[in-house]
């Protein structure tokens, strides 16, 4: 069995106004929060238990522990001045727990059955780009192991939010988040960088996904557009 740790503790200012009163994670697509449907897709994958890391407006948060037997909630309380090494690092003992995926939780899954499928290896799950992205990708070398995560490639894999790491790497990731944190210019990490910095220790794939499958929405106007695409007022 496979944990899950959801990261929910930022500000969400690209979404304000409607931020100011609800975290992001919170807001309504199609009638459901965003994060429960992250959830719903981990419960019918068949995940033991999700811990949600909560910072700003993380009390609103707290309903899903009565509506859901298999969550938990940790206080990220440095959300503000630390990047989201700080919600990994929080949630570090669960990544000593075994298997554990780890998800944005300010995702739209559109695919019910989108993690219907425990992978058996490490990876990052990635949707194809053609041309120069922005974003962040990743590389991989001949053998298929990603070589590279970070912003900006061409032709390549960017990341949607999620990724899924085997006990073996939790372990070794773990320890690396714990070692990364309180070091220089720690404050500016994403955990990504975390990865990136420990790729010869750590054995990670890209597993595609559907398009369609997974939405990012950063912006109002991204989920106006979600919203009008999905026929919700």
């Amino acid at each position: 069995m496979a944990n899950a740790i959801l990261m929910a503790s930022g500000l969400g200012s690209r979404m304000r106004p409607l931020t100011n009163e609800h975290p992001k994670p919170l807001i309504e697509v199609a009638g459901t929060p965003m994060v429960e449907t992250v959830i719903s897709g981990l419960i019918r994958g068949g995940i033991e238990h999700i811990y949600i890391v909560v910072g700003y407006l993380g009390e609103q948060f707290s309903y899903l522990t009565e509506k859901y037997d298999n969550i938990s909630i940790i206080k990220n309380d440095v959300y503000e001045t630390i990047n989201n090494i700080s919600s990994v690092y929080f949630a570090r003992e669960v990544l000593r727990k075994g298997d554990c995926y780890v998800c944005e939780a300010d995702l739209y899954i559109s695919d019910k059955d989108f993690f219907a499928e425990l992978p058996d290896y490490s990876c990052y799950y990635g949707k194809m780009v053609a041309g120069l992205s922005g974003d962040w990708v990743f590389e991989q070398g001949e053998d298929g192991y990603i070589t590279r995560v970070g912003k900006c490639g061409t032709d390549c894999y960017n990341m949607v939010g999620v990724a899924y790491i085997k006990a073996d790497d939790a372990l070794v990731l773990a320890d690396a988040i714990e070692s990364a944190y309180g070091s220089a210019g720690y404050e500016d990490m994403f955990w990504d960088d975390v990865v990136n910095n420990n790729l010869d220790k750590l054995k990670l794939r890209v597993k595609p996904v559907k398009e369609g499958s997974i939405i990012e929405i950063d912006t109002v106007e991204e989920l106006m557009q979600v919203r009008k695409m999905l026929g919700d007022k």
